[in-house]
C-alpha cells in the first residue's frame, strides 16, 4: 500500500512539472484584422471555430475567420486594389495636370503677346489704321485661342472674316484716302466681296493654310493632354469582378485563417491573380503605345515647321505682306471696286507734302521682349511619356513587386497551402492567355475600359489621318511677308540653335521691322519698335526702291521749311 501511494505521488508530481499547452486563440487575426482596417474586431471569433458555411477560405481544420469576415475581407482587397492602382497613376496624373496647366497659362501668354505685337504693325507702318483694326485683330486671335483650346472654330473661316474686316480699312484709308467718308453700304459692299476681288493676293490664303496647319498640332497636343487624363481616370475607375475580388480575398486574407497573419503569396501566384484581376487594363497596351508614338510625332512638327511660337508672332508679317500688296495693285482694286460696289465722290483736297520719316538704330533702340518658350516643357512632358509606354503591360509586376509577394525565396502562400516554391503555371499578361488562368475566371471584357480604348483609338485614327508635312512653301518670320522655302525634314530642334528668317536686324524702307527668332537656348526673342518712335506717313508704301528716306536728324527741319512755305 505504501507503494502504490509513492507511485501515485510520483505520477502527480510528473504532470504538474510537464508545461500547459494554451488552448488555440484568434488574437494575431483579430488585431492584424483591425490594424488593416478591415473591420470591427468583434466580427473575429476569440478561439477557432468549425465554420461550415465559409464561401472563399474553406479548410478542413478549426478556422478564425466567418462569413461576415469574407464579406468584409472583399471590401477590403476592391478598396486595396483601387487605392494602389490610383498610387501608380499618380505620378502621370500629377504630370498630366501639371503640364495642361503650363500650358494654358504659357498659351494665355502667348497669344497676348502675338496680339500686341501684330498691333504694332499699325501703330508704326499702317497708323491711319491703328483704331479701327483693333478689334479685328483681337477677335481674329480671339478665335485662334478657342480652336486652340478645343472649340469647333475652323482656323481658315477666322483668318477669312479677319480680312473681310481688313479691306474696308485699307481700302478707306490707304488705297482711296481722298473719296468722301464710304457709306455703311458700300462698306458692307467690300466686306461681302472681299474674297471675290482678292486684294491681298496669296498672303490671305497663304496665311490660312499656315496656320491651319501649325495650329492644329497644337489643338492635337492640348487635345492628347485630356485624353490621357481620361485614360487615367477611366482605369482608375475599373470595378473589379467578383471572381477578381474572391480570388484576392484567397491570395491576402485566407492565410489569416489560420492563424498565419505573416504569410505572404509566392511571386507566381500573386501575378496570376493580378493579372487575371487586371485583363480589361492590359488591352490598353497596344493602343496606349500608338498613342505615345503619335504624341512623339506631333512633338516633333512642334518643334519643327510648325512651332506654335513662331507661327502666332509671325501673323504680323502675313498680314503686313497682304497690306503692301493690296497697296501696291490699288488703282487696279479701285477700278474693279467701282464696278462692283459702284463709284464713290472724290473729295477735293490741297496737296501737302508727305514726309516719310525713319528711325535709325543710333537714335532709338528696339525694346525687347522675352519669354520662356514651350519647348522645355514638352521636350520633359514626351520625355516622361515615353517611358511610360510599357505602363499597361507591367501593371501586374508593379503591383507584385513590393512587400505585397515573396521573392527571395522563403515559404510562401500559394492559396492552398505554405509551400517552399509556386507550382502552377504562371500565365502571361495576353487577355486571351486568361483562359488558362488557374486562379482567376476572366468572364469577359470590362465595357467601361472597352469604351475608354475605343476613344483612344479614335484619337490615334484621327490624328493619323491628318499627320501633316512640312510645306517647302510657308511665310516665314522676318521674311517680309514673301514665301520661302523651308527644311523639308521638319527635324529642327529648338536646341539645335534653329532660327526664324529674321535673325539679323532689317530695315524696309522707313522702319526697324520688328522681329522674332529662337534662340539657341529655347527662348523666342520679341524685338517691338520703341513706343516712342515717330508714327509713319499713310503713303508710305515699305516696299524696295520706292525712293529716297530722309532720317530723324534730318526730317524734321525739312517738313518745318515744308509746311512755311505753303503760305508765301
Amino acid at each position: 500500500m505504501p507503494r502504490s501511494l509513492s507511485l501515485l505521488l510520483l505520477l502527480l508530481k510528473l504532470v504538474a512539472m510537464t508545461p500547459s499547452r494554451s488552448p488555440p486563440s484568434c488574437h494575431e487575426v483579430r488585431t492584424a484584422f483591425q490594424l488593416q482596417q478591415v473591420g470591427r474586431g468583434r466580427l473575429v471569433p476569440e478561439v477557432p471555430v468549425e465554420e461550415s458555411d465559409l464561401e472563399i477560405c474553406q479548410h478542413k481544420a478549426p478556422t478564425c475567420c466567418t462569413r461576415k469576415m469574407e464579406e468584409s475581407y472583399q471590401a477590403a482587397v476592391r478598396r486595396e486594389i483601387a487605392h494602389n492602382i490610383q498610387a501608380l497613376n499618380f505620378e502621370i496624373k500629377f504630370m498630366i495636370v501639371s503640364h495642361k496647366s503650363n500650358f494654358k497659362e504659357g498659351f494665355t501668354h502667348l497669344i497676348d503677346l502675338a496680339v500686341n505685337h501684330t498691333l504694332s504693325l499699325f501703330d508704326s507702318n499702317f497708323w491711319l489704321l491703328e483704331q479701327e483694326a483693333r478689334d479685328p485683330v483681337r477677335e481674329l486671335f480671339t478665335d485662334i485661342s478657342l480652336y486652340v483650346l478645343g472649340e469647333e472654330i475652323p482656323v481658315d473661316a477666322a483668318v477669312s472674316r479677319f480680312f473681310d474686316a481688313l479691306f474696308p480699312l485699307v481700302y478707306k484709308h490707304l488705297i482711296n484716302p481722298k473719296m468722301a467718308p464710304l457709306p455703311k453700304e458700300h462698306l458692307e459692299c467690300l466686306r461681302l466681296t472681299r474674297q471675290d476681288i482678292n486684294p491681298f493676293g496669296p498672303y490671305s490664303q497663304t496665311m490660312a493654310t499656315g496656320l491651319s496647319k501649325s495650329l492644329w498640332v497644337s489643338r492635337m497636343m492640348n487635345q492628347a493632354l485630356n485624353m490621357v487624363e481620361h485614360v487615367i481616370n477611366g482605369t482608375e475607375q475599373t470595378v473589379m469582378t467578383r471572381e477578381c475580388a474572391q480570388a484576392l480575398v484567397k491570395m491576402q486574407y485566407c492565410p489569416h485563417c489560420q492563424g498565419l497573419t505573416l504569410i505572404r503569396p509566392c511571386v507566381g501566384y500573386c501575378l496570376n491573380v493580378m493579372r487575371g484581376c487586371l485583363a480589361s487594363l492590359t488591352e490598353l497596351d497596344a493602343p496606349w503605345r500608338d498613342f505615345i508614338s503619335l504624341l512623339e510625332h506631333l512633338a516633333r512638327q512642334l518643334t519643327g515647321s510648325y512651332d506654335l511660337e513662331l507661327s502666332l508672332l509671325g501673323i504680323r508679317e502675313g498680314v503686313k505682306g497682304s497690306i503692301q500688296y493690296a497697296e501696291m495693285h490699288g488703282s487696279n482694286i479701285s477700278s474693279v471696286v467701282e464696278k462692283v460696289c459702284g463709284p464713290l465722290q472724290e473729295i477735293p483736297a490741297k496737296p501737302s507734302p508727305h514726309v516719310i520719316v525713319q528711325m535709325n538704330m543710333e537714335d532709338e533702340l528696339p525694346q525687347v521682349t522675352t519669354f520662356p518658350a514651350f519647348g522645355h516643357l514638352r521636350r520633359e512632358f514626351i520625355k516622361y511619356m515615353e517611358n511610360s509606354k510599357a505602363f499597361y503591360a507591367t501593371l501586374a509586376e508593379r503591383l507584385c513587386s513590393g512587400d505585397l509577394a515573396v521573392r527571395d525565396g522563403s515559404t510562401c502562400w500559394d492559396g492552398e497551402d505554405v509551400v517552399e516554391s509556386y507550382a502552377n503555371v504562371v500565365v502571361s499578361n495576353d487577355f486571351k492567355a486568361q483562359a488558362n488562368n488557374p486562379v482567376v475566371k476572366v468572364r469577359g471584357r470590362n465595357v467601361l475600359i472597352t469604351n475608354v480604348i475605343n476613344r483612344l483609338n479614335h484619337f490615334i485614327q484621327t490624328g493619323s489621318q491628318k499627320q501633316i508635312k512640312p510645306d517647302k512653301n510657308r511665310i516665314r518670320e522676318g521674311s517680309g511677308g514673301k514665301l520661302e522655302d523651308t527644311d523639308p525634314s521638319g527635324d529642327c530642334d529648338d536646341e539645335d540653335g534653329c532660327q526664324g528668317s529674321g535673325g539679323s536686324s532689317t530695315h524696309t524702307g522707313t522702319k526697324l521691322i520688328p522681329e522674332v527668332s529662337r534662340k539657341g537656348n529655347g527662348t523666342v526673342h520679341v524685338l517691338l519698335p520703341h513706343p516712342g518712335a515717330t508714327k509713319i506717313s499713310h503713303k508710305q508704301k515699305n516696299l524696295p526702291d520706292t525712293g529716297s528716306r530722309l532720317t530723324l536728324s534730318s526730317a524734321l527741319p525739312l517738313a518745318a521749311l515744308l509746311f512755311i512755305c505753303r503760305y508765301i
